[in-house]
């Protein structure tokens, strides 16, 4: 099983440390560039779900190609 944990940076030595410490753990951070992704990912399935919620509005495919 993965997981993602969410710790403040200045207890995040501490916890890998901790987690070292466990045989069956294997724990390695984030680059940046990957939290970046996976936030990303979140806020547009977060977006999502309150679209088909009917919580906000869908955007017309013809202008979000011209966003790009």
């Amino acid at each position: 099983m993965k997981l993602i944990l969410d710790v403040k940076d200045d207890k995040a030595a501490f916890f890998m440390e901790v987690l070292k410490n466990f045989s069956f753990v294997k724990a390695k951070p984030l680059t940046p560039f990957k939290e970046n992704v996976l936030n990303n990912i979140k806020e547009a399935v977060e977006e999502m779900n309150m679209i088909k919620a009917g919580q906000k509005q869908s955007q017309p495919l013809s202008e979000f190609l011209d966003e790009l």
